[in-house]
């Protein structure tokens, strides 16, 4: 009732009379000069609440009224008095104007309400599609625009190689039958329109009619059709189906959806090229890993094949005549070599099983203090140049990991601080604990490590330049060494020494131990 054009006019009529009851009861108890500005009321409240036509009628009414009730002779609308002539036309000037501007205020005061809702839902379209899961995304979004312009249904659908198959839709199920079919053979679409320049607002564009001899006529009127365009490209649809007998889409609206198509055409040339970022970056560590093994096969393979090439090459000269102690010595360099190799061999695989996630520590509850032991004496023969001191409490509680794992990445840190440790400078090892962890440290007292090389300790076939050092390694024992620690949910991480040297550090969790240990 209230959306009838009648309704703002008799409501007009009806506030003039009220007003009329007033001015008749003011009158009655005291002679009030004036009185005629109460009608600005029924004015005033016609134009704010519906609009100028209304407004106009209520100060036409007034004026009639005022002269027919109040001006004399009463009850006609006859003037006898030329003064009651002008205050009957201020009155009606007065009314006029202040209608109008009352409607001006109430028009701006729409109008910034519909900037105010375009601007809202502009903001929460974009902070939805910003979601990493653009599934939900697209459900949100889609949901967001049908409650906002009381719509049946809204589908919102991609078809690109880079937003994949995507489709979210919202509303009932037979709505949604509409939109599908819309999909296929849209009936109403928006245009792109014109774009804005720097002295003109952009165009939200017009529907456009598209006529199909299939179509059925129950049909037509209720799905509308807004493109989404990337980079120039029709990348997917937003379908749109009205309530039946509905009012069609305002500028406002026609804007407002423009507006959140192009946003979604934004969002998926971000997704775009965010994902050709990521292939580039995938390349491009390809291409430095596969640079950096090259590196390593045609060094670290080749030296002990020359090596193990010669060694029975020399073995194999029968005319020759070797002592027992050289075929000895040949036969010591052809297996050292040979575990050289397979240790390198063995630290490619171990870093491969790395990368592709496949690390699965078979854990239980060792003495740690016990595996420090093992290992530094296992790697006596290494770090016999060295004075090697160990530092475990005897108070350490049992730590659960993987016992092979966790001596693979000690022996790893204590071979790097022998290989990089002039020899003679000792090598500490330490076990502390540290709040819910245990937290094993290797130091040395060599040249440290610059701060260039301290961010890239850990990359893959990184290998830190050193004139101390022994022998240059593959580069391959601290990556590997991070990695298993990282399985077991620790951190590992080195720094310099405040007196001199390098200390590289690893935790391990701590958890309750069970009973049966």
């Amino acid at each position: 009732m209230l959306s009838q054009p009648w309704f703002g006019y008799a409501s007009a009529l009806s506030l003039t009379g009220v007003v009329t009851g007033i001015v008749a009861a003011v009158r009655a108890i005291a002679d009030v000069g004036n009185v005629s500005m109460l009608y600005l009321l029924a004015v005033l409240v016609s134009a704010v609440a519906f609009g100028a036509g209304p407004a106009i009628a209520a100060s036409l009414a007034s004026f009639l009224a005022f002269n027919f009730f109040f001006i004399e002779p009463h009850h006609t609308l006859t003037v006898a008095d030329d003064d009651q002539w002008v205050a009957l036309a201020l009155l009606l000037v007065t009314g006029l104007v202040t209608g109008q501007l009352a409607v001006g205020l109430r028009r701006r005061a729409r109008e910034a309400e519909r900037r105010e809702r375009e601007a809202v839902v502009l903001y929460d379209v974009v902070r939805l599609i910003a979601e990493p899961d653009l599934k939900e995304a697209l459900m949100a979004v889609a949901e967001r625009i049908r409650l906002e312009l009381g719509l049946d249904a809204v589908l919102i659908e991609f078809g690109t190689q880079h937003a994949g198959a995507a489709q979210a839709e919202a509303g009932d199920s037979e709505a949604l039958g509409l939109a599908r079919a819309a999909a296929q053979a849209s009936e109403v679409v928006l245009s792109r329109g014109s774009a804005p320049t720097p002295t003109e607002r952009g165009a939200p564009g017009r529907w456009i009619r598209v006529v199909s001899p299939s179509r059925r006529r129950w049909r037509i009127g209720r799905t509308h059709t807004v493109p989404v365009q990337a980079a120039g490209l029709r990348v997917g649809s937003i379908i749109l189906v009205r309530r039946p007998g509905s009012p069609g889409f305002t500028a406002n609206d026609d804007r407002l959806l423009s507006a959140v198509a192009n946003q979604l055409g934004l969002a998926v040339e971000r997704l775009r090229l965010r994902e050709e970022a990521t292939e580039t970056e995938v390349l491009r560590r390809t291409d430095e890993l596969r640079a950096a093994l090259m590196k390593a096969v045609s060094h670290d393979l080749r030296t002990p094949l020359s090596s193990i090439v010669a060694s029975a090459g020399s073995l194999l000269q029968e005319e020759v005549a070797w002592s027992d102690e050289q075929r000895t010595e040949f036969a010591r360099v052809v297996l050292e070599e040979a575990e050289r190799l397979n240790n390198l061999v063995g630290n490619l695989l171990d870093l491969s099983r790395i990368e592709a996630g496949a690390i699965h520590p078979e854990k239980g509850w060792y003495d740690i203090g016990w595996l420090v032991s093992e290992v530094a004496g296992r790697l006596h023969r290494m770090t016999s140049g060295h004075a090697v001191t160990v530092d475990v409490p005897e108070d350490l509680p049992p730590v659960e990991f993987d016992y092979v794992e966790i001596d693979q990445v000690l022996s790893n840190l204590i071979e790097n601080a022998s290989r990089h440790t002039p020899a003679g400078a000792p090598i500490r090892i330490s076990v502390r604990l540290r709040g819910e962890e245990v937290e094993v440290e290797v130091a040395d007292s060599g040249p440290g490590i610059s701060p260039d090389a301290l961010p890239r300790l850990f990359t893959p076939f990184y290998t830190r330049p050193s004139r101390e050092a022994v022998s240059r390694g593959s580069g391959l024992g601290l990556a590997i060494a991070r990695g298993l620690v990282e399985a077991h949910g620790g951190r590992i991480w080195a720094e310099n020494r405040p007196e001199g040297g390098a200390k590289f550090v690893f935790t391990l969790p701590l958890t309750k131990e069970p009973t049966a240990a």
